[in-house]
């Protein structure tokens, strides 16, 4: 997926280093009066820079204020089948917001890939996404492969009487970040996998249960858990169970 990071503030120069770094054929677009030696092409207006690239990307991420997004794209929207997928970031990184082609045009994914990398919070307001409730957690053993994790995922949802398609997210710490077995499980699955800080759930003031063994291993209080409950909003846990190496945590979000 080709990418393009735009910005207009130093402050978002700062993350559109880090998205490049993480992220896969990016390009990135500075304004003129942002300093620095970056790599990369400098701009004068947002809005005739994004006339000129709009189509050249499968995928646009503003670091920018939502309202000078929507009026630099707005005239060039044609359909949701063939525009990009266009993300916004608030310049302190802290939200990454699906805004446009979310499905279609990968721009639900694209903000997981942003969160994930910032530790920001995604924003996903596809209907069919926002009215899943279920988060799950998942803490696993390193090299486990996937079908354990997939095997475990959906017993557990079978005791908690929840179904896959009811599942918003997969969730799971940053050290897992590079764990095939996860990802592939994800993939297979069909779901966003998000990844919290490890600071993050270190510094959570949530009520789960600690886990002495997780503490010796990897410096964190719990997984799973933390996990199911931080990355959603107004959680609930409904279920926590091992198998064979993989811990998962079940939180029911209380959306309406």
């Amino acid at each position: 997926m080709r990418v393009a990071v735009i910005t207009i503030s130093r402050e978002g120069a700062i993350l559109a280093d880090r998205l490049k770094q993480e992220l896969p054929d990016v390009h990135l677009y500075l304004h003129e009066q942002i300093e620095g030696n970056r790599h990369a092409e400098r701009f004068t207006r947002i809005v005739e820079l994004t006339r000129k690239i709009f189509h050249n990307y499968e995928g646009l991420i503003y670091i920018a204020p939502c309202g000078v997004v929507v009026r630099a794209v707005a005239p060039l929207l044609d359909h949701k089948s063939i525009d990009p997928g266009v993300v916004v970031v608030d310049a302190g990184g802290r939200w990454a917001l699906s805004l446009l082609s979310g499905h279609e045009g990968g721009a639900n994914d694209l903000a997981m890939r942003v969160a994930n990398t910032l530790f920001a919070e995604p924003v996903i307001t596809t209907t069919t996404e926002a009215l899943k409730e279920i988060i799950v957690g998942v803490g696993c053993r390193r090299g486990i492969k996937s079908e354990h994790i997939v095997a475990a995922i959906k017993e557990a949802l079978r005791e908690a009487n929840a179904e896959l398609t009811q599942v918003r997210m997969l969730s799971s710490v940053d050290i897992k970040s590079d764990e095939q077995g996860l990802l592939s499980a994800a993939q297979e699955l069909g779901l966003p996998l998000r990844f919290l800080s490890s600071a993050e759930i270190r510094g959570s003031a949530r009520s789960f249960e600690r886990s002495d063994f997780v503490m010796q291993k990897v410096n964190l209080p719990a997984v799973a858990e933390p996990a199911a409950l931080i990355a959603g909003r107004r959680t609930r846990l409904v279920l926590r169970k091992t198998f064979n190496g993989v811990t998962v945590a079940i939180a029911r979000e209380n959306c309406l």
